[in-house]
């Protein structure tokens, strides 16, 4: 947060205004083109399009509640936090074996809980995962109730698909992996979209709208990292300033 703020205090020294509304639709059709916000309609000559992607939730009521306090959606953020401890994965592709094979490497424990009876991931990650001692399996299994103490969590209910009970799993945290969700909705139909929703980039940074440029996590389903996304930041950023030079 503070690295956040740091960086924003740099933009606006230069001239950069911060707007903090959230945007409902875009006109890249026409120039100037035109961002509608919930507040007003903003033009402008160029875009670049940064945001994000949202982790994909279970849905359940207080979702929200744990999140960052026992729940988590990035392990290589958070599972330093968990040394000696016991955690959950939930989900059963390449991304949940990876999550749960780099959280061994921090804690005492961990237990992938997967809705079928089968894992979707690659058959090398799903071996790597099933060599690990620490890491153990609960397949056909669904969880349907977070709980804990002091405002953390320190249980999941777990029902069991096929017979239908249902069982109590102490744990210390929770790492969802179950998949992202691009922010894209106000650029549906806008500008092309391509693997899951994913922004699909040309050459880099360029979107198929000439003007429109696209950056981080909105068209990276692979990575994901802050790193990664503020390097295709200033990669946009460049590639702006000589579209608008070129306009000049």
């Amino acid at each position: 947060m503070i690295l956040m703020q740091k960086m924003q205090k740099q933009a606006a020294r230069f001239g950069a205004k911060l707007v903090a509304e959230s945007v409902i639709s875009v006109n890249f059709s026409q120039k100037p083109f035109k961002i509608t916000t919930n507040k007003q309609i903003l033009e402008a000559e160029s875009v670049i399009i940064a945001s994000g992607a949202r982790s994909r939730m279970l849905g359940l009521a207080n979702d929200i509640e744990y999140l960052g306090k026992g729940l988590h959606t990035c392990a290589t953020c958070d599972g330093a936090f968990y040394k000696g401890k016991i955690v959950a994965v939930i989900g059963g592709g390449d991304t949940a074996m990876e999550d749960a094979t780099f959280l061994t490497k921090f804690a005492e424990k961990v237990i992938v809980i997967h809705r079928r009876d089968a894992l979707s991931a690659s058959k090398i990650m799903e071996a790597r995962a099933k060599r690990n001692p620490k890491i153990n399996f609960a397949y056909n299994s669904e969880v349907i109730e977070y709980s804990g103490s002091n405002g953390r969590i320190g249980e999941v209910i777990i029902l069991n698909k096929q017979t239908k009970e249902t069982s109590v799993l102490k744990v210390d945290g929770i790492f969802m992996a179950i998949g992202h969700i691009p922010n894209t909705e106000p650029f549906v139909g806008q500008v092309k979209l391509g693997k899951n929703g994913y922004i699909e980039p040309i050459n880099w940074v360029y979107t198929d709208v000439p003007g429109v440029f696209v950056a981080g996590d909105v068209a990276d389903w692979r990575y994901r990292q802050a790193v990664t996304a503020a390097g295709f930041g200033c990669m946009a950023a460049l590639e702006v300033e000589k579209y608008l030079a070129g306009k000049e």
